[in-house]
This record gives C-alpha cells, structure tokens and sequence, in this order.
C-alpha cells in the first residue's frame, strides 16, 4: 500500500510539474516573440509529453528499459480506449465535425513503422534517429499545411492569437512566468523518480515484469490529464477536437518520447509486447477509423464497449 501511495505521489508531482512547465515555456516563448502557432504545434506538445518522456529517460538510467516501452504502448492503448470511452459512456462524444483524416494516417503509419522497428529491437540510437526523423517531418508538415491553411480561409483562425494556445496568459508576470519554469523544471525529474521507483517495488512484489507495469499503472496514470479534459469538453458539448487531440499525443508518445529515449540508453523488446501488446495498440488505433471516415459519433454504447474492452486488457496484461 505504500508503495502505491508514493506511486500516486510521484504522478500528482508530475503532472502537476507538466503542466506548469507548459504555462511557463508557453508564455515565456509568447513573450520572447515566437509566433503563436509555432507555440502550439512545438512548446504545447512536447511539454504536455514531458511526463511520460522523463518517466521514459528516468527508466532507461535506473536499469528498467522495460518500463518506458510498456508506457509509450500502454498511453496509446489506454488514450483510445479509457481516454475516449469514459466521455463517451458518462455524456457521449459528438466529434463528427473533427476532421482528424490527416493526422490519423499519420498516426497508423507510426504505429506501424514503430512494431517494425520493434522487430529489429532492441531500440537503440538509430531506431531513435529514425523516429525523431519522424517527428520532426511531421512537425513540418502541420507548419505548412497550417499555414496554408490560414491564407485559403482567413475566417478560420488557427492559433492565431496569444489566447488561442494552451496555457496562454498574456497578463502573467515574469516572476511568475520563472517560477512556473523553477518548478516544472525541478517537479518532472522528482515526480519521476518516485514513480519509477515505487513501480519497481509493485513490480517485484507481485512478481510481474516492469513492462506489464508501464502498460497498466504508468500507462493509466499518464493519460489522466488526456482524460480529464477529453471529460471537461465532453460536458461542455466542446468535443469536435477530442479525437484530434488524443491522436495527436498517439503520434507523439511513438515518434518524440521512444525517439528521444532510444538516445540515452537501448530498450529490449520483450517477446510478449511483440507477440501482443504491439497488435493491441494497432488494433485499438484502427478502431478509430468509422470515427475519422465515416464520422460516426462516439455514443454510451461506443463508450460501453471501449471502456469494457480496456479493463478486459488490463485484466489480460496483469494475469
């Protein structure tokens, strides 16, 4: 029990720290001048990953590769199937008006070119070369098609302004602004260093290997902040870029967290994540594809079964 306890402490002081490390790089690059849409496309998203890569690099360097792989895996489980089924199930998701198709290409064809490099694992600097490779192309191209996007429908704002970037505060003072970033800074490697340590002790004490725990408890507890605001715009009837979002933190956990990870130290691919967790997450993602094409709406009967079939999965993975 008290390992599980400081497991919760060492996540509440992560994502606390996450998400004050975003408001303060988010505003601190505002004030320097970078445009708002870069903002959003680069500081936003790598700093709402920060949890899971320092849990990621924090593995790697206490001799437990295995549980960063499981978490990448596991988050991109659990962001389909726990992160848009639980909404689903309490309000329902309306995100017909989400045009994801884009994005969502691109994340199978991450997933996909991530379980082939898995087979000539274990993940080492060129695999993580490969992935940032990725990343950064990807990057590029939301630039470009974001921007062009913005020139053919000026009726269309596009993080435009300060205020359309997460965690934007033009008001906010630069004491504030360097203490956000002091905290953030000092919060993520701590958070991450009792987590990965209390996983380990769950680890042996129920004689499961490090990697079932990434893909369960680290996996549930980094998609948290996912689920709580895939939840909030539920309720508020703000869905339409649910699915969006959680598609886009899917291309990042693979590409930006195991391709920055894969440098500090390799990652061995244990025989069951290829046999299995692997196909889950595939499978899982292509679920999505009625959502992305034929715009069918994530009801509580969707819900239902998204959340029943990720409880069936933990159930599997711990057994």
């Amino acid at each position: 029990m008290t390992e599980f306890l400081m497991a919760g402490l060492g996540l509440v002081i992560l994502l606390l720290a996450g998400d004050t490390l975003v408001r303060g790089a988010v505003n601190l690059s505002l004030r320097l001048g970078i445009p708002a849409l870069i903002v959003s496309l680069t500081i936003v998203a790598f700093g709402t990953s920060a949890p899971e890569l320092l849990i990621s690099v924090e593995a790697i360097i206490r001799g437990v590769p295995g549980l960063a792989l499981g978490n990448v895996v596991g988050s991109n489980t659990a962001n389909i199937l726990m992160v848009l089924g639980i909404p689903a199930l309490l309000v329902g998701l309306d995100t017909s008006e989400c045009d994801s198709r884009r994005n969502f290409v691109i994340m199978i064809s991450a997933t996909l070119a991530f379980i082939g490099l898995a087979f000539f694992g274990p993940f080492t600097w060129w695999h993580g070369l490969i992935l940032l490779a990725g990343l950064i192309a990807m990057l590029g191209e939301a630039g470009w098609a974001a921007r062009n996007h913005k020139r053919e429908a000026a009726a269309i704002e596009v993080a435009d302004s300060p205020e359309d970037v997460e965690g934007a505060d033009p008001d906010m003072p630069w004491w504030q602004i360097i203490l956000f970033l002091v905290l953030g800074l000092i919060g993520l490697p701590l958070g991450a260093n009792i987590l990965v340590d209390a996983s380990v002790v769950i680890a042996a004490a129920y004689g499961v290997s490090e990697s079932a725990i990434g893909l369960t408890l680290v996996a549930v507890g980094t998609s948290l902040p996912e689920l709580a605001t895939t939840v909030m715009a539920a309720l508020r009837r703000h869905a339409a870029v649910a699915l969006g979002n959680v598609i886009g933190s899917n291309i990042f956990n693979l590409l930006g967290i195991i391709g920055v990870a894969s440098l500090i130290g390799p990652i061995p691919v244990e025989a069951e994540v290829l046999r299995f967790d692997l196909w889950i997450m595939l499978a899982t993602s292509l679920l999505l594809v009625p959502f992305v094409y034929r715009k069918w709406i994530f009801g509580r009967a969707v819900g239902l079964v998204f959340s029943a079939l990720y409880i069936i999965y933990v159930v599997v993975v711990l057994s």
